[in-house]
């Protein structure tokens, strides 16, 4: 099976030259921000951009693209000044998804401010059932967290109490970040097999839709989110050979966030992770 991977890329020259981009480094997906990834606001679609970028996807066997909330969205703000903003960002962003050859948009779930997880959590879903709707393409991907501060989805039960409270259900996933995980206390670098089995029994490996690849500069359970090239981190590059060719993440996406002095270097690690996927028996 042919790994999907891809790194996070500009929008700023317009989709088609993304999708150009994500080729130019061996990538047959990408993620991408809906906007700036401090908040604001995004200028009109053109259909001819957006036409192009199809064209490569099909000419390449893209996978599935991974549309990336602005970090500025927080549902679960005590706030509601930004509860606001997370509102209205979140339903202009899946009605825009809706437009593009994308089919997944991942989000930090918030942070609670001192609420509480639970009222955190309510919150969250406020914004998720009243924006949400049946018929939409796009899966919603809450995104794992490292436990910094009152960060809401640091576990495996609190992405999964969101889940359970979804209106849509169907159409909510999780997007799993190795460095979020090592870090909120979950060992994947030494049990791999472990860390996916109880993810299985408290959400379900159906809702696992993709996989952030990042190696940690910080050490295990240290509810830090310092992200560092695969191989160069507390991690340990072993480990993604166990991810990449692990049976039960076999057809998930995975898109690189890792820090690279040019764009260019992104195709030593894709490589990389693609000799490993080759290699596997």
């Amino acid at each position: 099976m042919t790994l999907t991977i891809g790194p996070h890329v500009s929008i700023a020259r317009g989709y088609t030259q993304a999708g150009k981009d994500a080729v130019s480094v061996g990538a047959n997906t990408f993620q991408f921000f809906t906007r700036n990834p401090r908040g604001g606001s995004v200028k009109a679609l053109d259909p001819k951009d957006v036409e192009g970028l199809r064209q490569i996807m099909t000419a390449h066997a893209f996978g599935p693209l991974l549309a990336h909330a602005p970090y500025t969205l927080n549902m679960a703000s005590a706030t509601e000044k930004t509860r606001d903003f997370a509102r209205q960002a979140f339903r202009e962003d899946l009605k825009r998804l809706e437009q593009l050859p994308c089919s997944l948009y991942n989000f930090h779930p918030g942070s609670h401010v001192g609420q509480g997880s639970e009222t955190g959590i309510h919150l969250i879903l406020d914004i998720l059932n009243s924006q949400m709707w049946e018929e939409q393409q796009t899966t919603v991907l809450l995104e794992a967290m490292a436990g910094k501060g009152s960060e809401v989805g640091r576990n495996f039960g609190e992405l999964a109490a969101i889940i359970g409270g979804a209106r849509f259900p169907e159409h909510v996933g999780v997007c799993l970040d190795t460095c979020h995980l090592f870090s909120a206390g979950y060992d994947i670098a030494g049990d791999l097999d472990g860390v996916l089995e109880d993810f299985d029994r408290q959400v379900g490996l159906d809702k696992l839709k993709a996989l952030h690849l990042n190696d940690s500069m910080t050490p295990f359970e240290s509810h830090k989110d310092r992200h560092e090239k695969l191989g160069q981190g507390s991690i340990g590059m072993e480990a993604f050979q166990a991810i990449v060719t692990h049976p039960a993440l076999a057809g998930k996406p995975f898109f690189l966030e890792t820090p690279q002095k040019a764009f260019g270097d992104y195709a030593l690690e894709i490589q990389k992770l693609r000799d490993f996927s080759k290699n596997t028996v």
